[in-house]
Parts: structure tokens; C-alpha cells; sequence
């Protein structure tokens, strides 16, 4: 991260900068310059755009890049030193903690919901149906009262956090069909839901939106009530992680995203604040 800021000795230390965020918000980055570099999962995406684009109208000496990739990628990223912060949708376990020497920062909670095209009569399912579909038991719409025709089953690759989740908690660490179609995002798969009637597949409670139809799951629905509740279960942490202490600008857009102002944009990108 480059950056040219007299203030940054004044800024070390995470007990500080929690304090000095609860104080200034985005007015902390009053007079400073430099780049930070964010890459990794892509349910933070929304949070972080907003967030970025908050501070660069403010600063415009200060430029944030962001990149998706997944939860793996942005793990990765961070450890190897290339991108600032790294993104991720689960807690990076002890071995990559240990690896990489990451601290973890979690400034949100999201659920993961599975979901279909608005146009399918089917928006309720047991867990055992879920299973069922995700493991190839069940391959038409038919047998869960809905049109006949062939369920197109959508997942995530396996360096996601969304899938993670979702694989641990939607799925009791099941078997995913290996027809199963890829994609690399959750906007991505919201596009390939919402263009494909026969389609189920899974997206953070963020991004969902009209394009698709949240599904119950043992009757409850995912939405951002019932995940702050803790009705809805299949739930987990939005973490930004660092290599060792965050410094400088990294060090103060963290403070952002846990300030007031940074978790009004978590509520208003849909998901759960943690303060």
C-alpha cells in the first residue's frame, strides 16, 4: 500500500484505531493519499463499493481497488502480500491464520439462502429436499409440486465462502451433484437463476432481489430478519482480514466499515451490522 501520511504513527495499534473510528469516520482520511487494494469474496462486494466510493469522493488523492475472486482467493491475496485486505465470507481457519499471520475483522453477518427463478412455484423445501436435489436424488421440479421439468442445479467452486456455508449448514456437508453448473460469483449466479426457470442455486441474503426468489428452508425464509433473529441458520461472518496488523489507510477503512456510518452501509446493502 503506498501512502503519504504523517498520521500514520498516530494510527498504530487496533485498540486506537477502533477508537479513533467511533470518532471520525470518514473525516479520519481528511488530508491523506494513497491506494488500498481489497479483493476476495464477492458477497462483501456491495459494502465495499459504497464504502469506497464514500471515502474517494471525500479524498480524492485516495484510490480503492476491488476485486472479487472468493473467499479462497482473498485469503490468499493477503498473505501473499498482494492486495491490502482480503475479503472472505468464513473465518480463515487456525492453518491459514497460521500461514499467512492474518487478523480477522468481522463487520457484518449474512445469511445464505438457496433460491430459484421468481417464475417457479416451488419457494419452500425441507433440508432433506435441499439434500436431496444438491445430491442428484431428486431431478425434477415434478416431484416437489412443482412444473414438469429437469432441476438445473447451480453452485460455487470450492474456494468460496458463500458455498462453504452453504455446503455446512443448507447441506450437512453433503455431496453436490458433479453435473452441477459453476459460477464464479453471487451476482453471477443471481444472472444464471434469474435466466434459467428450472434453476436453484444459492446467494447471499444481500444480493437477493426481485431477479430471484428466496427459498424456505423448513419453513423459514432467508431474509434479513430471520438471520439477525437467528431463526434462520444458515448464517455466517463477513470478514475483512490483513497480514498482521493493519496499518495506515488499511488500518483506517477497516475503522470505517465498523463505524457508525460504515455499518449504516452494511444495513442498507442488506445485511446484518455487528455493532
Amino acid at each position: 500500500m503506498k501512502t503519504g501520511i504523517a498520521a500514520i504513527g498516530l494510527l498504530a495499534g487496533s485498540v486506537l484505531f477502533l477508537g479513533t473510528a467511533q470518532a471520525g469516520a470518514v473525516d479520519s482520511f481528511s488530508g491523506l493519499s494513497g491506494e488500498i487494494r481489497i479483493s476476495g469474496g464477492t458477497a462483501h462486494i456491495p459494502v465495499m463499493k459504497e464504502a469506497a466510493k464514500q471515502i474517494m469522493t471525500a479524498n480524492p488523492d485516495i484510490s480503492i481497488s476491488i476485486a472479487g475472486g472468493g473467499s479462497g482467493v482473498g485469503i490468499k491475496q493477503v498473505g501473499e502480500g498482494i492486495v491490502d485486505i482480503g475479503n472472505s465470507g468464513r473465518a480463515a481457519t487456525d492453518a491459514e491464520v497460521e500461514k499467512y499471520g492474518l487478523k480477522l475483522f468481522k463487520w457484518a453477518i449474512d445469511g445464505v439462502g438457496a433460491a430459484v427463478n421468481p417464475g417457479n412455484p416451488v419457494t419452500s423445501l425441507t433440508k432433506a429436499q435441499l439434500k436431496d436435489i444438491y445430491s442428484g436424488k431428486i431431478t425434477n421440479w415434478k416431484d416437489l409440486g412443482g412444473k414438469d421439468a429437469p432441476i438445473t442445479v447451480y453452485t460455487r467452486d470450492e474456494s468460496s465462502g458463500t458455498r462453504a456455508v452453504f455446503w455446512k449448514k443448507a447441506l450437512d456437508k453433503g455431496d453436490i451433484v458433479s453435473s452441477a453448473n459453476f459460477v464464479v460469483s453471487n451476482g453471477a449466479m443471481k444472472t444464471a437463476i434469474a435466466n434459467d426457470p428450472n434453476a436453484i442455486g444459492y446467494v447471499s441474503v444481500g444480493h437477493m432481489d426481485a431477479s430471484v426468489a428466496g427459498v424456505a428452508l423448513d419453513g423459514v425464509f432467508p431474509t434479513i430478519d430471520t438471520v439477525k433473529s437467528g431463526e434462520y441458520k444458515v448464517a455466517r461472518g463477513l470478514y475483512s482480514n490483513t497480514q498482521g496488523d493493519p496499518s495506515g489507510l488499511t488500518q483506517l477503512f477497516i475503522a470505517y466499515l465498523l463505524s457508525p456510518e460504515g455499518q449504516r452501509i452494511v444495513v442498507q446493502k442488506g445485511f446484518v451490522p455487528v455493532n
